[in-house]
């Protein structure tokens, strides 16, 4: 596995920054011992982030099960997002004393029916769940046969929040929703510092039909994401799989391995290229001044009565 750092001596104090680590990776799923398989890869890439002093961890969309799977076998792994796998994953958390971000598929009684979510379990680094995010914007014809889009429903509650680790407002968002401008402001309105954005970005995968997507999913680790870290004044990491996914042996994926963590300027901190990968970074807000002369502020320029659906 690569390690690609940029970060100091020391982490972040409470209340200044975070240390962040993405893991980009290859694994199995669609079945029981893929999820056993990936748990053990997160207690793994744990430890190794503790060795860079991590505070917080984030894994690629649907981790725990895998991306690119039937809907049948999707609906049969989904679980409860306070069972006993993802308790593990509380466990973890809170044994290291570290925020764990894991992309898992859930199953929720919502409106008196059995529901399922491409969802995002934020741990804090006592184990608490902050934050179980359920997809809002579906991409493409298998996931809206396979997911429910989430908050369609007012016992789900608010659908985008921002949660503190270490002292620092984190916003979460799932994939596509990273192109939308929207859903990123949404977050930097409401105090977020940080975004991660689990996905699973690819060159094709394996559709339920049988046929493969085409073509490759466009890549924009380098354009709308540093875009989106500017205009907002805050720092982004986009956590991908990368290589292959495979279904007891059959291959049903191939991912772009385009993970970053983006500064408040649209920089590139790191990048990863298309293999296994540790990402880490110190996201530290002070040390990024304004964008423009004088202060100029994006936020507080706005002029949100002009504009027509926009949060004011």
């Amino acid at each position: 596995m690569i390690i690609s750092a940029y970060i100091k001596t020391t982490p972040p104090a409470h209340g200044q920054g975070i240390r962040l680590v993405v893991l980009q990776d290859k694994g199995p799923a669609g079945t029981d011992q893929a999820i056993e398989h990936n748990l053990a890869r997160l207690a793994a890439a744990v430890d190794i982030a503790l060795d860079y002093g991590a505070q917080l961890i984030s894994f690629p969309e649907l981790y725990l099960s895998g991306y690119a799977v039937p809907p049948d076998r999707l609906h049969a792994l989904a679980m409860e997002n306070n069972g006993m796998i993802l308790e593990r994953v509380a466990a973890i958390a809170a044994a290291k004393a570290i925020g764990i971000i894991c992309p898992y598929p859930e199953k929720a009684s919502v409106a008196g029916e059995t529901r399922y979510y491409d969802a995002i379990a934020l741990f804090g680094p006592d184990g608490v769940l902050l934050k179980n995010y359920r997809k809002t914007h579906l991409w493409g014809p298998d996931e809206k046969k396979i997911w429910q889009p989430g908050y369609t429903h007012p016992e789900e509650g608010e659908a985008f929040s921002v949660h503190e680790i270490n002292g620092l407002p984190i916003g979460l968002l799932n994939c596509y929703e990273a192109e939308f401008p929207e859903l990123t402001r949404r977050l930097a309105l409401d105090g977020a510092k940080l975004v991660v954005i689990p996905t699973a970005a690819d060159k094709s995968t394996k559709l339920s039909g049988g046929n493969w997507t085409s073509p490759a999913y466009p890549d924009v680790s380098k354009t709308l994401i540093p875009a989106h870290a500017w205009e907002n004044t805050l720092f982004i990491a986009y956590c991908n799989r990368c290589l292959e996914e495979t279904l007891e042996g059959e291959l049903v994926g191939h991912y772009l391995g385009n993970s970053v963590i983006v500064d408040p300027h649209g920089g590139l901190m790191v990048a990863a290229r298309n293999e296994a990968t540790l990402l880490i970074a110190d996201c530290v807000p002070a040390d990024y001044g304004p964008t423009h002369p004088e202060n100029t502020d994006y936020l507080e320029d706005r002029r949100p009565e002009l504009y027509f659906g926009v949060r004011p």
